[in-house]
């Protein structure tokens, strides 16, 4: 069975990293692709966990739409798939890079496998365009790997058949688990310029999902800047490259000097960051799964999330991008921070890409699908 692994930002390095590695190390010598649609943030990821893609698309341009970007992909996978014939395509999540694969997988027949599938907020525009991209993937994809009971029960709902659906839990549970046991804590804060011993307590803060563009960050800076008056707390921001937040964001708190804006990190230190801060200020689906090995709360500044275990089990709080909102989760959880030590990660017990390439391997299918 030849296997071809296709990735294109951040987030998907870190979910499909310990596939990648289990299936090397069963010596199954899947084949790598990127699209490269986050370039400088995916080949962080890549050095993290020692990935040398066979195939770069280097797609992402300035300013790319996203119909550009899906145009480019469908042109750059199609001679891939030409050269390699793979019986099995692998993509993970809701990005373009996975929406896009999929299809091109399905024009040419090829089976294709769906990492951490049948995640839903059924809102058309929340988020944007992840929401539909993970959709589309579930018409289309040969086999489902689910993180969590809910996202099985939700592709269940759609009429998913119940034999093509893997409950696994999800990959980043692994990647955390495998990162958490080599961290240098006095190396990540030295890098970092952090010493933790001056304040009180630290406030991480990440956002990039697309519907919070503008007025959202503006809202989150606003927030933020209120936090700040507390001398005895540090703000920590990696900030995200888009052009837009990057300003708004720099605009509005570099001068702060409690608010530490940083380049976006590597992901050996955004889990020291997360391990040692007292609350999380998010846009991140990936911080909502990782927050709760840490014990940490997240405030999550949207209006929906896909995550809905996080917020059941207490984890995350849904504030929407509004400042009063998030405001006054923040002061309460600051000063009466939550118990959450008999608590379980919901998302998973770190076997997830063990569960998911022992079931690959068991399948056996036609170069061509019926």
């Amino acid at each position: 069975m030849k296997y071809l692994i296709c990735f294109g930002t951040r987030p998907e390095v870190i979910k499909m990293a310990p596939i990648i590695l289990e299936m090397e190390r069963r010596r199954l010598q899947p084949v790598l692709c990127t699209t490269g649609q986050h370039r400088e943030m995916l080949d962080q990821m890549l050095k993290v966990f020692n990935l040398k893609p066979h195939y770069d698309l280097a797609l992402m341009k300035a300013g790319q739409s996203l119909n550009s970007l899906s145009a480019e992909i469908f042109k750059g996978i199609d001679s891939i798939f030409g050269q390699e014939e793979p019986d099995v395509v692998l993509v993970q999540g809701d990005t373009t890079t996975a929406n896009i694969i999929a299809q091109a997988a399905f024009h040419r027949k090829i089976a294709v496998g769906h990492i951490e599938a049948g995640l839903r907020t059924y809102q058309r525009y929340s988020p944007f365009p992840e929401e539909i991209n993970r959709q589309l993937i579930s018409r289309i994809a040969t086999w489902h790997f689910t993180p969590t009971e809910k996202a099985t029960g939700n592709l269940l709902s759609e009429g998913i058949k119940k034999e093509a659906i893997v409950l696994t839990g999800n990959t980043v549970i692994d990647s955390l688990k495998m990162i958490e046991s080599e961290l240098d804590a006095e190396t990540i804060a030295n890098n970092l310029g952090l010493k933790l011993t001056d304040f009180e307590k630290m406030i991480l803060v990440t956002g990039h999902r697309r519907e919070n563009f503008g007025k959202g960050i503006v809202e989150l800076c606003t927030s933020l800047l209120e936090l700040s008056k507390n001398k005895e707390l540090l703000i920590v921001f990696p900030v995200h490259l888009n052009p837009g937040t990057k300003m708004i964001v720099e605009e509005r708190l570099k001068e702060q000097s409690n608010i530490r804006l940083l380049p976006p990190v590597n992901y050996p230190e955004m889990v020291w960051l997360i391990s040692n801060c007292d609350l999380i200020i998010s846009d991140s689906g990936g911080i909502q799964e990782e927050a709760p090995t840490f014990n940490k709360p997240v405030l999550v500044t949207r209006d929906y999330t896909e995550r809905e275990e996080a917020v059941e089990a207490g984890f995350s709080i849904l504030t929407g991008s509004n400042s009063q909102n998030i405001l006054s989760h923040a002061f309460r959880i600051l000063k009466d921070p939550p118990n959450f030590q008999d608590l379980k990660n919901p998302f998973g017990d770190g076997n997830a890409a063990k569960k998911i390439v022992n079931f690959l391997e068991k399948q056996k299918i036609s170069k061509n699908l019926s």
